[in-house]
């Protein structure tokens, strides 16, 4: 990973779980991004997260990120909230898994929580280019809306408070409800809000290249890693390994002295996408799209596995 060492230069306190952090490079240059951008930040420790970047097209002199802490976490949002203006930390360069696509039609975002980093990035561009977009925000309570003036300043962004089904689904039936053929919808946030935006524009007859999401992190007890054991062909290192039955094949890897790139080993940051070149492959990530799953020709080895006895990729 090509990293560059960043300086804190801000820190403001969002919510009571959410902070901000101004990141400005440390050698004095400008930072490049697009929307839907994230930063892999190193936290300390061999800890790595990825955290989307949430800048305004004018915002060139530093990152902007936001944690929310995490009671229940891995680490990564204690060590972040740990840090003070001053500290000096190691990131990555903006990486895109979530991009915004350049057609012209409407764009509605929909966000749950610390699910607006990405989408506020989307919706400030948007409105920097005139295009038509509604950012549609869902928080616990006031209390609990982050980056209350960058929503006020946009030009269309509600905001709704304490919602749970029914009256949560009603609200999201109706925001989905008729979608114009050339309209885009993204969103961001927990796992069963996720879910449920999901299922709602399917039923409100939203195309699937029309959908496009991004999730931080998944339930660990929802993943399956187990199967069969199979082997792995890794083409370009020339390496065979075996993958065992309560192993990853990054596990695999790793117990073999490699180092492959990971890093939220749930399957769905993207970091560790890989070129299938052989085999069938036994998804279990929540990044790939329907299509690309299909087609069978990428895997997430932090989670997937293979449907056959062998799996060739591009490594």
């Amino acid at each position: 990973m090509n990293t560059q060492r960043v300086k804190i230069r801000r820190i403001v306190e969002q919510t009571p779980e959410i902070r901000s952090y101004e990141l400005v490079p440390c050698d004095g240059s400008s930072v490049k991004f697009t929307p839907g951008d994230h930063i892999d930040v190193c936290v300390g420790d061999g800890i790595v997260r990825q955290y989307s970047l949430w800048n305004a097209p004018k915002d060139c002199d530093a990152y902007h990120i936001a944690v929310k802490r995490e009671t229940n976490g891995r680490g990564g949002s204690a060590a972040m909230h740990a840090l003070n203006e001053g500290d000096e930390i190691e990131v990555g360069l903006p990486r895109n898994n979530f991009e915004l696509r350049s057609d012209e039609g409407p764009v509605i975002l929909i966000a749950g929580g610390i699910g607006i980093t990405p989408v506020l990035a989307m919706a400030r561009h948007l409105q920097s280019v005139s295009r038509k977009c509604v950012l549609h925000l869902f928080a616990r309570s006031a209390e609990h809306v982050p980056f209350k003036s960058e929503i006020a300043a946009l030009d269309e962004a509600p905001v709704y408070l304490g919602l749970v089904p029914p009256t949560l689904n009603a609200v999201l039936t109706g925001i989905l409800s008729n979608p114009p053929a050339d309209a885009r919808l993204y969103f961001c946030g927990p796992g069963p809000f996720m879910d449920l935006i999901e299922q709602l524009a399917k039923n409100c007859g939203w195309k699937s290249d029309r959908v496009h999401l991004e999730r931080f992190s998944v339930d660990a007890a929802t993943l399956e890693l187990d199967g069969d054991s199979f082997e792995v062909v890794l083409q370009k290192s020339g390496v065979t390994l075996t993958v065992e039955e309560d192993q990853t094949i990054i596990g695999a890897m790793e117990a073999a002295g490699l180092e492959p790139m990971t890093s939220c080993e749930q399957g769905v940051c993207g970091t560790c996408l890989t070129t299938v070149l052989e085999g069938e492959p036994d998804h279990r990530d929540f990044y790939l799209n329907p299509a690309e799953k299909e087609s069978g020709t990428l895997i997430l080895p932090c989670v997937s596995r293979c449907k056959g006895k062998k799996l060739v990729l591009d490594l």
